[in-house]
Order: structure tokens, then C-alpha cells, then sequence
């Protein structure tokens, strides 16, 4: 056997000079290990940061869909309402509502400020006639309600008229309703109103 510190000659030398020893090579090892894991770390916390962007994208993509889906649909029903207000029927209903009446045929005026056709003013047509008696006006500056038994009648909370004693009776008519309350109230007063 050899010495340990001695050279080795021959066939054994040009075999040691050929194959590595084991401290150089670990040594030169150490820094590639080194830049391989971090590399490997850095690109796993790089795609565990990037599948968390993500999925955050992906909840907020949701939200904005589902909003959207809600806007959509309030749009949707604001439209219909539109356009049931914008429909003839219900413009011509508003506008009775608000006074408004039917126009005539129009007039025109021309460039040189002569009127082709006749101008009319709007008129209203006649009131129909309504199904409910106008209650009596009350009595107002402290006057007080006519006594009973100076033939003017009295009204009853039906709304219909009844005679007092002493006046002149009318015949109802048959097909008539009886009133509810057949006992004469003078209505009351307020005075100073």
C-alpha cells in the first residue's frame, strides 16, 4: 500500500488526476444547489401570488356580472315604464288630469309672417255630468243652519235631500234606493270659518 501524502505514479496517478475528489467538487456544487431552490421558490411564491390575483379577479369578474345582471333588469323595468306612460291612451289620461285640453286645428306661420290657416282657441268639452250629488256649502261668518219647519230641506249623511215638517213632499221615483238614514241632522257649523 501507498502512502497516504505520497503521489501516485503510473496507471492509479493518470486515473486520480482524471477523476475528481470529492471536496473540490461539492464546494463548486453548493452555489448551483444554492440558485436552483431559490429559483424554484421564488417561481412557487410567484404563482401562488399570481393564483391568488387571479381568483380575487375572478370574485370581483362575479360581482361586477352580478350587479350588472341587477342594473340590467332595473333598466329593463324603468323601460317598460316609460313607455306605458309614453303610450297614447295614458298621455291623453295624464293630461286631462292636469287640465289640458284638446287643441283645434292648428295654424302655421310662414317665413314672411303671413298665417296659413285659422287659429281657434282650445275650448274644454262640457263637464259629464257626475253620478255623485255636490254636498250643501255650509253655512259660513257665523250664520246659523235654517230652523226646522221653514220648508227649506235638510241633508242627511246619505247625501239625498229630505223635506222638513211643513214643507211640500216630492214623489222619489220608484227604481230609487231607500236612504240609509231617514232621520233629519242639520249639518253642522262651524263658526268664524
Amino acid at each position: 500500500m501507498s502512502r497516504a501524502g505520497a503521489p501516485l505514479k503510473g496507471r492509479a496517478g493518470r486515473l486520480a488526476r482524471l477523476m475528481p475528489s470529492a471536496s473540490p467538487s461539492s464546494a463548486a456544487r453548493t452555489p448551483f444547489v444554492l440558485l436552483v431552490v431559490l429559483l424554484l421558490g421564488g417561481g412557487l411564491i410567484t404563482l401562488l401570488l399570481l393564483n391568488s390575483a387571479l381568483n380575487e379577479g375572478s370574485f370581483r369578474l362575479s360581482e361586477l356580472k352580478r350587479d350588472t345582471t341587477e342594473l340590467t333588469d332595473e333598466q329593463q323595468a324603468l323601460q317598460r315604464d316609460v313607455d306605458s306612460y309614453s303610450q297614447p291612451g295614458a298621455l291623453e289620461r295624464r293630461a286631462r288630469e292636469l287640465g289640458m285640453v284638446p287643441g283645434g286645428s292648428p295654424a302655421f306661420l310662414d317665413p314672411d309672417g303671413t298665417v296659413r290657416g285659422v287659429p281657434t282657441k282650445a275650448t274644454a268639452p262640457p263637464p259629464s255630468p257626475s253620478p255623485t250629488p255636490s254636498p250643501e256649502p255650509t253655512p259660513e261668518d257665523g250664520a246659523q243652519a235654517p230652523e226646522a219647519g221653514t220648508g227649506v230641506p235638510s241633508a242627511t249623511p246619505s247625501g239625498t235631500a229630505t223635506p222638513t215638517p211643513g214643507a211640500a213632499a216630492e214623489p222619489e221615483p220608484e227604481d230609487a234606493p231607500a236612504p240609509e238614514n231617514t232621520q233629519a241632522t242639520p249639518p253642522p257649523t262651524t263658526p268664524g270659518r
